[in-house]
């Protein structure tokens, strides 16, 4: 598993552009009933456009050469009504169109969102926080103007195009070849353009990726960055960052300017050439003004959806990026899903079965080797053991929060993977040393738990475990808001209210990891007897380096090397005089230190 760092520049697999366009523009496909309803304004807006030439030509050559004063008033009249349609129907063209692209926007945002939701934890461990994010913000928000111009420009300039020349060459054909003259250069151009923009924009979004995440870290970590004073190293690699994310910008807006410069070149070309034809090829006079106002009108109208069109595609080089990145994520599958012949867990009683079970997190670290346990509803298994020794590891599995290499967990006789991941994570309960609370009510915070639970369950719950007092202490009482992470609560507090929301969930199972270890001695006293209410009648795993917390524990397994070294209850090792009792005189030397 490769992990990217903060400073580091995300990997992205080669696309093609063409499928990405297609699989954004398939969102579209839910909206094509409104699409159609702009697609007939534009046909409407395109037509207005092309006859306001026209109408040019007949007032010069026709009404005012023939001094038809009243026909000129009549024809200014039917042109001002018609221009008049024409913005009304631009402006309802652009306010569907925002509607649509703001729809697909939300769908898209939803739709990565949930998928996010469903990836493995070690998705979340390759990548830091703030590069999701830019994805599930940034990312998506870029799209917004491709979505919209893809209708409302795209379309309708195409058609405009074509319009033109096809009007342009049926008036006169060697004007038209005179005023396209420059469309090799300009195609030539656009294409050198373009084979380098969308690199140095691809470059861009992972140096913006990469800031969002330093900054997303550096606000996480500002407690521990302000007592060691780290703020100049900070504000140092901030400004590293910083400066390869604007050089980044300046290389690749470099590019998108030219664009403009090499469509402005050839309109002047092309309108030099039409000109230079009309006066010393063909020779126009006066009586025939009115045509060459018309072509010169055409030429605007024929470059100006060109400007327009190089645009869009120069938003389309600029944002593709980011659809790129958006779908990088959709199509990672989770390392961990349901298969097609999943039941659902009925259930269950808590028997747990490890057979034969090994597990290594990457080809060269082998965490768990061959154990094998089984336990009986009910029992409190305490795991015990030095750093890294899989303690954790076992109740990640339990949990399916990773699939072993080799063996099988069986949970009732069920094995895990025969079970959907939901029905199975729904019948346990767990709690680790660094438990999140969110934003909302203390009460909203417990119900987590189990949602439908009432307010007397969750007094209940908090009552258990000796939360209910401080709780009664606060402003509000339950409905008393938490701030981000539970920030103004103790370190102790927040591990009770993590208590209450597992005690109110009611699970089969329960697992405990380190679950009291941010608890001061004198709350662990209160909190203990809730413990032992929540335990009892439960399966229970608990993972803890106090060993005067688990010395009520059924049994307690130590566990080195990727294996269960010892097995038995608290007096029952301390009597062998092994792994556990050094463990055990090792701590009581300390408190007697």
């Amino acid at each position: 598993m490769s992990v990217n760092a903060v400073k580091d520049d995300e990997y992205l697999k080669k696309s093609n552009k063409k499928i990405i366009l297609l699989r954004l523009f398939r969102y579209m496909l839910s909206y094509k009933g409104p699409i159609m309803i702009v697609l007939i304004i534009m046909v409407l807006t395109v037509g207005i456009s092309i006859v306001n030439p026209l109408i040019m030509q007949r007032a010069i050559d026709v009404n005012i050469a023939d001094k038809d004063f009243k026909g000129l008033v009549f024809l200014g009249i039917f042109a001002l009504a018609l221009n008049i349609s024409f913005i009304f129907l631009v402006k309802l063209r652009m306010y569907l169109m925002a509607q649509i692209s703001n729809k697909i926007l939300l769908t898209i945002r939803q739709e990565l969102f949930t998928h996010i939701q469903k990836l493995s934890f070690s998705f979340f461990d390759s990548r830091p926080t703030g590069k999701i994010l830019a994805r599930i913000i940034g990312d998506v928000n870029s799209l917004k103007d491709v979505l919209s111009n893809s209708v409302t420009t795209l379309i309708p300039d195409f058609v405009t195009i074509c319009a033109v020349v096809t009007i342009m060459l049926v008036i006169n054909w060697k004007l038209a070849l005179a005023s396209l003259i420059s469309l090799p250069f300009m195609m030539f151009g656009l294409w050198f353009i373009q084979t380098h923009s969308h690199l140095r924009w691809q470059t861009h979004r992972k140096k913006s990726s990469n800031l969002n995440a330093f900054i997303h870290e550096d606000l996480s970590g500002m407690r521990v960055i302000q007592s060691l004073t780290a703020e100049n190293e900070k504000e140092e690699t901030f400004d590293t960052l910083l400066k390869e994310h604007r050089d980044s910008f300046i290389r690749a807006i470099i590019l998108n300017d030219a664009f403009g410069s090499v469509i402005d070149i050839s309109w002047s070309v092309g309108s030099i050439a039409m000109y230079f034809t009309a006066v010393t090829v063909l020779k126009i006079n006066a009586g025939s003004i009115g045509t060459l106002m018309a072509f010169a009108m055409y030429i605007n109208m024929f470059w100006n959806p060109i400007m327009n069109l190089s645009n869009f595609y120069n938003q389309l080089i600029t944002n593709i990026t980011g659809a790129d990145r958006i779908f990088d994520i959709l199509d990672t599958k989770p390392e961990l899903s349901d298969g097609k012949e999943v039941t659902e867990l009925p259930s269950i009683r808590g028997e747990v079965c490890f057979d034969h079970v090994s597990f290594a997190y990457d080809e060269d670290t082998t965490v768990l080797n061959n154990v094998s346990f089984c336990i009986k509803p009910g029992e409190t298994i305490a795991l015990v053991g030095p750093t890294g020794a899989g303690k954790t590891t076992i109740v990640n599995l339990i949990s399916r929060f990773y699939d072993v290499q080799q063996g099988n967990i069986l949970i009732d006789g069920h094995s895990i993977k025969d079970v959907s991941i939901e029905s199975l994570r729904k019948q346990m309960g767990i709690m680790t040393q660094d438990n999140f609370l969110f934003s909302g009510t203390i009460a909203d915070n417990i119900r987590y738990g189990r949602l439908n639970a009432t307010d007397a369950e969750i007094v209940a719950a908090a009552t258990a475990v000796n939360a209910h007092d401080f709780i009664m202490k606060l402003e509000k009482g339950y409905e008393t808001e938490l701030k981000e992470r539970g920030a103004g609560l103790s370190i102790g507090q927040r591990q009770l209210l993590a208590f209450a929301r597992t005690m109110v969930s009611m699970p089969k199972i329960l697992i405990l990891d380190e679950a009291t270890s941010s608890i001061d001695t004198h709350t662990e006293l209160l909190v203990q007897q809730g413990i032992e209410a929540l335990l009892k009648g439960r399966t229970s795993f608990v993972i803890a380096h106090r060993l005067s917390t688990i010395r009520k524990a059924d049994r307690i397994f130590v566990i080195d090397e990727g294996k269960i070294m010892e097995e038995g209850n608290s007096e029952e090792l301390l009597a062998r005089k092994g792994a556990y009792y050094n463990l055990y005189m090792a701590q009581f030397r300390n408190l007697i230190a």
